[in-house]
């Protein structure tokens, strides 16, 4: 087993440092005149929607004011109540008050 060096961001994103060495290649540098835009910020997007990244929708909601409550489908199955401090800037969010008027 090989323990590689990578971005922060991807290891709290849970990518693993560490693989087997049947699964290593040698590592070429990107040519960027044939193939351009290859870096990982480009291919994939870890700041734009990173909270709402597995929200499938608002469901319901309950309470009134700051004890409002809002039952979120997560797109793993499960379900969670969350306050509108963490829903309120979701696209889901948006799409929920659309549906109630």
């Amino acid at each position: 087993t090989f323990q590689v060096d990578i971005p922060a961001r991807l290891k709290q994103r849970g990518i693993h440092d560490s693989f087997h060495a049947s699964l290593l290649r040698m590592h070429y540098p990107n040519d960027d005149r044939l193939f351009p835009g290859r870096l990982d910020s480009q291919i994939i997007p870890f700041d734009k929607f990173e909270n709402e990244w597995a929200v499938d929708r608002i469901v319901s909601h309950c309470g009134a004011g700051k004890d409002m409550l809002f039952r979120v489908k997560w797109k793993a199955g499960d379900d969670t109540l969350l306050p509108l401090r963490d829903v309120q800037d979701l696209h889901a969010f948006s799409e929920y008050l659309e549906i109630l008027g």
